[in-house]
């Protein structure tokens, strides 16, 4: 009788599920008259599905104003940006105002070189957003 070799783990089948969760983490909450949602990690192709999730509950809830609290977002590529603007487009519709704040210096660089600081409204820190 031969030993059959072990099963290979599963790919993940939800966002936020095996490696993703590790890279990426998107907190929510409401902030007085604000939502804020906090990306953690690396926002790239592998973790806009977790992102996009919780833009868009946060859109979709009462408040007129959805802050990004980009503080502890390390990464950004050009499928997480676009997935930013998307996101405006979709908070103009709802007519929700989209504010990023605390882009970190690699992150930032990100929206500098594509011009897309300028379709955003970026303060430097959750607190000026919040105000």
């Amino acid at each position: 009788m031969s030993e059959s070799a072990p099963e290979p783990n599963p790919a993940p089948r939800h966002p936020g599920e095996g490696s993703i969760a590790v890279r990426l983490r998107a907190d929510l909450r409401t902030e007085g008259t604000a939502v804020v949602v906090s990306p953690i990690g690396e926002l790239d192709y592998d973790s806009t599905a977790l992102l996009r999730e919780r833009l868009y509950e946060a859109i979709r809830r009462p408040q007129q104003r959805v802050v990004v609290d980009c503080r502890d977002l390390s990464f950004c590529d050009s499928t997480g940006l676009n997935l930013l603007l998307n996101t405006r487009t979709e908070a103009d519709r709802a007519h929700v105002t989209l504010i990023l704040a605390g882009l970190q210096p690699a992150v930032a660089r990100v929206f500098e070189v594509t011009g897309a600081e300028t379709v955003f409204d970026i303060r430097t820190d959750l607190g000026s957003a919040l105000a």
